[in-house]
């Protein structure tokens, strides 16, 4: 970690290109020299204690494309002149004590795609004309004191993901144009004065994964195109004047996670057709008003008008065995068990050991029953951190459990070892917090003094890596592709849902892992790094928590971790995917990858067709060269020029081989002669 200033003498280094000083303990002001840099494309001054005004000089970079100075302390006003810089791409500076308007000019910029000032202090309306010059991607202006009305051509480009405004002080209605922006992906405008009607299309979207219009001003209903909402996980229309009834056709938004329709002026029958929403985890129907008479009979208990507590908050409460699903993928409260003293000679060692368990999802089994079942005949996988157990449960269901070992004795806990069972908790207790479809469900963990036992659900048909490079099954493209947009969509959420964003650190097709449909899960992330930490020797992890062949080369010799890492590492399972190669095979050269081998082939349509899978390329060549070109891009060695995980996910929608339902998804694999199961579904 660097300390101390930055010092004046950088602005002699005229030639450079790139300035990353991120995530240091640096202090004091940003030098005005820097802005003798004239050749800096980059310039990454994030989470640091920087403070006092952004130097004006920084406006004479001309060829700056990416101005990240965020998580710092700078206080005064947004200076106009970096606001005017001719390549400006993305501009992040959030989280600082800025105050006064947003400078009209940057309404002007041709090249902006990304403004990010969420959490300061500025005041004044947005530029009214921001969007229009410029085809702008993501817009995040939340927790400021912002007013006025929102400006209609945000997404005149077309290509606006984000738009993010909540915690402000905007009024008026929201523009129609809102409506017709199809590549919106996360839309939240919250906790402002907003009213009038909600445009019907802003809850059709096709790609709108979070919908937030929670407490404004809005009248209308929630219309029955909603079914159209095939991404939609997340719905908060809380607080609001929303009347009418709650159409059925909300059930066919099915991947909905959370919806919060509380404190509306909503009536008529809660439809049972949302007990069909297999991954609803959050119900929340406080002040409904439900009429009496319209209630499916023998579905819904307790008394519900005004009721202070969500309806799913205790489900035996509200919810009768004939709606079971209503509340089964429910998020219950983290609790500490109370220690339990297992005794098994089988599975360890001594006789008696004991354990902490912390439960992230309502349990059907308990720990005896795991514990029992942890014997050799169901070892699954072997690491350099532990095992990995396949437990058929007697209610029939399979999960997972991961033995990881510790490296004290039990009789010699040291302070350092402290610290660090402390942060794989932390990094446990994160990932059992996260509700996804296309990451990998975490049961509950149990911890002792010499192992922790963490506890999945079971994924069927192993892991990509075995798919792909094993020969057990040949999965054709609509199934990759289907992988790939899974995973991207997994990744998009850790990175861009989340707050902060959680990075994986170790993305890799061995990490991937597959259900009995083909559907994708990300497993691992956050956890690797504290098993190296621990000391683990396993020769698939690197030091630094990642994998040879995967690994962006700016965290090979930084050691620091970003979004951008993971995107790195997500290209070359896409170039795995495309090509059905590993990412270092013989054929490559010496020293080479996969990278190196896919860049030396498609500077020409021609040379792009030679790297593509021969095995499953048939009428799909073009589709497959697009997601290639997605892959490239990713796998940029400069990491600002690599796109976000939220543009990825839309690159391969636009690619998606069966968007005309050309090709069925019902025979997602060929079985090669006498096949079997993988056997490794993890690599720890």
């Amino acid at each position: 970690m660097l300390r101390g200033e930055i010092p004046p003498a950088l602005g002699n280094m005229t030639s450079l290109i790139d300035l990353e000083l991120s995530g240091n303990y640096l202090v004091g002001k940003v030098p005005k020299e820097l802005g003798l840099l004239r050749n800096l494309q980059q310039l990454e001054l994030y989470y640091n204690q920087l403070e006092g005004a952004i130097p004006m000089e920084l406006g004479n970079l001309t060829e700056l494309r990416d101005l990240d100075m965020s998580v710092n302390k700078f206080t005064g006003r947004i200076p106009e002149s970096i606001c005017r810089l001719p390549k400006l791409v993305v501009l992040q500076l959030y989280n600082n004590t800025l105050e006064g308007e947003i400078p009209a000019v940057i309404a002007n910029s041709t090249t902006l795609n990304t403004l990010s000032l969420y959490g300061n202090f500025l005041t004044g309306e947005i530029p009214q004309n921001l969007g229009r010059a410029s085809a702008m991607e993501a817009l995040d202006l939340s927790e400021n004191r912002l007013s006025g009305r929102l400006p209609e051509g945000l997404c005149s480009g077309g290509k606006l993901n984000y738009l993010l405004v909540l915690q402000n002080d905007f009024s008026g209605e929201l523009p129609e144009s809102y409506a017709e922006c199809k590549s919106l992906i996360r839309f939240r405008v919250s906790s402002n004065n907003l009213e009038g009607k909600l445009p019907e299309g802003i809850l059709t979207l096709p790609h709108v994964s979070i919908i937030d219009v929670g407490y404004n001003n809005f009248t209308g209903s929630i219309p029955k195109a909603i079914l159209n909402a095939k991404n939609l996980s997340e719905l908060f229309m809380q607080g609001n004047r929303i009347s009418g009834a709650i159409p059925p056709e909300i059930s066919l938004a099915v991947n909905l996670v959370k919806i919060d329709l509380s404190n509306n002026l909503l009536s008529g029958p809660i439809p049972s057709e949302i007990g069909n929403l297999r991954w609803l985890n959050l119900l929340l129907l406080q002040a409904f008003r439900p009429h009496s008479s319209l209630i499916p009979k023998g579905r819904i208990a307790g008394e519900l008008v005004r009721q202070p507590e969500p309806l799913c908050a205790s489900p035996s409460r509200f919810i009768k065995p004939e709606f079971p699903h209503l509340c089964s993928n429910l998020q219950p409260k983290e609790t500490e068990l109370d220690r339990a003293v297992l005794d098994n000679d089988d599975a360890f060692s001594s006789s008696f050991f004991s354990y902490d368990v912390k439960s992230f999802h309502r349990l059907s089994f308990d720990q005896r029953e795991i514990i029992d079942s942890m014997i050799d005949k169901n070892i699954v996988g072997y690491g350099g951190s532990g095992t990995v157990y396949k437990i058929e449960l007697n209610n029939g269901e399979v999960v997972a459990v991961k033995k990881l070992w510790s490296q004290k004795s039990k009789d010699s806990a040291s302070e350092d070892q402290l610290i660090l069972d402390k942060e794989l908790k932390t990094e446990v207790e994160t990932l059992g917090s996260i509700r996804h479809k296309n990451i990998v469900k975490l049961y509950c963990y149990f911890s002792s003094l010499d192992c922790s036992l963490l506890v999945y659900e079971y994924m069927s048909n192993g892991n990509l890596w075995d798919a792909l490079h094993r020969g057990k099954v040949l999965l054709d493209w609509p199934t990759r592709h289907q992988i790939a947009l899974g995973v991207a969509q997994g990744l998009a959420y850790l990175h861009h849902d989340l707050m902060p964003p959680i990075i994986h650190r170790d993305i890799k097709s061995t990490n991937i892992l597959l259900d009995v449909d083909y559907q994708p899960k990300v497993a691992d992330f956050g956890i690797a790094k504290v098993l190296q930490a621990r000391g683990s020797k396993d020769s698939t992890t690197t030091e630094i928590a990642g994998t040879y062949g995967y690994l962006a080369p700016e965290y090979a010799y930084s050691s620091k971790a970003t979004t951008k890492c993971d995107v790195y590492s997500f290209g070359v399972v896409l170039m795995e995917l495309i090509t059905g190669k590993k990412p270092v095979e013989a054929e490559f050269g010496e020293n080479k990858n996969i990278i190196y081998w896919v860049s030396t082939k498609v500077e020409t349509k021609e040379g792009a067709a030679d790297v593509l899978d021969k095995r499953v390329v048939g009428s799909y060549e073009e589709d497959m060269i697009k997601v290639l070109r997605v892959a490239v891009r990713c796998t940029c060695r400069t990491p600002v020029l690599r796109p976000t995980m939220n543009e990825v996910v839309q690159l391969l929608i636009e690619a998606d081989p069966c968007k005309f339902d050309c090709c069925k998804l019902s025979n997602k694999t060929k079985e090669t002669a006498n096949p079997t199961k993988p056997k490794n579904q993890f690599d720890l």
